[in-house]
């Protein structure tokens, strides 16, 4: 007789063994020549090793599919218990373009035009860039992306980013330190990847490095593969950063570039250069260019009238230039 211990890092165990151990009931039903025992996230198995390498790939099928979508069902635990295909699109909660299953069951999916456009373009190409007004959904999107890349393993790691510029306000002399005083501008980040990872999980991919949140400035010198990286906000980086952040990206890895051009912070002196670098690289094959708009709003009713009331005053103030010129 042999002895295994197995240690669970990277799901919540008690998906895994279900509330007062429905699951782990199942598995030691279904492995009845098998000593079965859990302690936190760990889990002891006793008994022939024949019986217990093949507990051992049942389990790893069960782990890769909790990675994946977050929770099982007791069908799907029996489904791959009795070797059948849990990612079976005859399931119905696998239908309608689930790109995650986040945190309480919540199914994150594109629902505008637009945004299923930015799916379909980054399965097409390696570089996408998604621009359009606030509210569009184009962070929340790229981040679902690329923890649908990292679930299913298609990369190893998530690198977000996005320039350390104020929106009109000076943090500069908040008290901490140097993480501290980041973290305000990267809050979004923060935000979404909390809707779609557990926090226990997210905390260990996080102290980990498999998901990293940095300003634009730690990406120079690096060369990341492997990897799928989202810049946020690029309206506030300039032509050289954009340059920069792009030649970072390795053979194996995706990119997402979001920006805002209605919603630049940079100083007066610093000019943006996310529409230069769209300009530049528009006919290159391999990079998708596409615009979201107002009507990928969805957030409160209003702010597609705050938008479209800005836009407005944006091009009447652009024809008073070109009368005073």
């Amino acid at each position: 007789m042999s002895e295994i211990v197995i240690k669970l890092e990277t799901i919540d165990p008690i998906e895994l063994f279900g509330n007062n151990n429905s699951k782990l009931k199942i598995l030691t039903r279904e492995f009845g020549r098998l000593k079965i025992a859990t302690r936190g996230n760990k889990v002891m198995v006793a008994g022939a090793d024949e019986d217990i390498e093949i507990f051992r790939l049942k389990l790893s099928e069960i782990v890769d599919y909790l990675e994946k979508y977050g929770k099982i069902s007791d069908r799907h635990l029996i489904e791959i218990l009795g070797g059948s295909n849990p990612y079976d699109t005859n399931f119905p909660e696998f239908k309608d373009n689930v790109l995650v299953h986040g945190v309480n069951g919540n199914l994150i999916r594109a629902k505008t035009k637009n945004q299923k456009r930015l799916v379909e373009s980054c399965e097409q190409n390696d570089i996408v860039f998604a621009i359009g007004p606030a509210g569009t959904g184009k962070t929340y999107t790229a981040v679902a992306l690329a923890v649908r890349a990292l679930k299913n393993k298609w990369v190893k790691k998530i690198i977000l980013t996005r320039p350390a510029v104020e929106a009109g306000e000076n943090l500069g002399f908040l008290p901490g330190d140097l993480k501290e005083k980041i973290d305000p501008y990267l809050r979004p980040l923060y935000d979404a990847l909390d809707d779609m990872i557990p926090a226990d999980k997210l905390a260990y991919f996080m102290t980990n490095r498999i998901i990293e949140i940095a300003p634009l400035a730690y990406m120079r010198g690096r060369t990341l593969d492997n990897a799928f990286m989202i810049l946020d906000e690029a309206q506030n980086a300039t032509t050289l950063q954009l340059k920069m952040f792009l030649t970072r990206i390795g053979p194996s890895a995706k990119c997402i570039i979001t920006g805002d051009l209605s919603q630049i912070d940079l100083p007066r002196n610093h000019q943006s250069g996310l529409y230069k670098t769209t300009q530049l690289l528009n006919d290159v094959k391999g990079i998708g260019i596409l615009k979201l708009t107002d009507e990928d709003v969805l957030r409160h009713r209003l702010v597609k009238e705050i938008i479209k009331a800005f836009e407005v005053d944006s091009e009447i103030e652009a024809l008073k230039k070109e009368k005073t010129y």
